[in-house]
């Protein structure tokens, strides 16, 4: 099983910045990727923002150039730097991650989830 520890997120003013950061742990045979998902109320749950285990990102159109993944050294901790921030950002953001937990079988873990609050 892979664990996933979500940090940051909170109430800003539109226009602010927030961090998020998530770290996985567990049984990691070889992580696959680990990105960020976000759900706004009556919504369904989209990607925001992806970095593969290659170094390779993907973002939802309505972030480019605002939102930037990144990873440590270790590639075990993502984070998510926003900036920019839209009321139309307000969502529950979760951390997700894909990794073999065996040469063989891989495994889609998901964070609680930390709410990020955009004012107008």
């Amino acid at each position: 099983q892979v664990q996933l520890v979500e940090s940051g997120g909170g109430l800003v003013q539109a226009g602010g910045s927030l961090t998020l950061s998530c770290t996985a742990s567990g049984n990691i045979f070889r992580l696959i990727a680990m990105g960020w998902f976000r759900q706004a109320p009556g919504k369904q749950r989209e990607l925001v923002a992806r970095v593969t285990s290659g170094g390779s990102t993907d973002y939802v159109d309505s972030v480019k150039g605002r939102f930037t993944i990144s990873e440590d050294g270790a590639k075990t901790t993502v984070y998510l730097q926003m900036n920019s921030l839209e009321p139309e950002d307000t969502a529950v953001y979760y951390c997700n991650a894909r990794a073999y937990v065996t040469p063989h079988t891989w495994d889609d873990a998901w964070g609680q989830g930390t709410q990020v609050t955009v004012s107008s």
